[in-house]
């Protein structure tokens, strides 16, 4: 993990603000989600990015009954439906 040398102080609602330069050189913004894991004793901000269900790819992808799916698998879903 790389330190940024940057401090933020959490407010009485429990908000931070990530700082410009961050938001820009990952691709952050305004309006954009933010996935939050934890890991120990650590939390980490990632941009969240909808993923398919059933591959994992970011690219393509919808949402069909609240599950996100990409094209392919959607292909490949109608596919399997044709066989039966």
């Amino acid at each position: 993990m790389k330190s940024t040398g940057i401090v933020r102080k959490v407010d009485e609602v429990g908000r931070i603000v990530l700082p410009i330069e961050l938001r820009c050189i990952l691709g952050i913004d305004n309006r954009d989600s933010v996935e939050i894991f934890t890991e120990d004793d650590k939390i980490i901000l990632k941009k969240y990015q909808p993923a398919c269900v059933f591959c994992g790819s970011t690219k393509n992808v919808s949402v069909f009954k609240n599950k996100q799916v990409c094209a392919r698998c959607i292909k490949d879903l109608s596919k399997l439906g044709e066989n039966t």
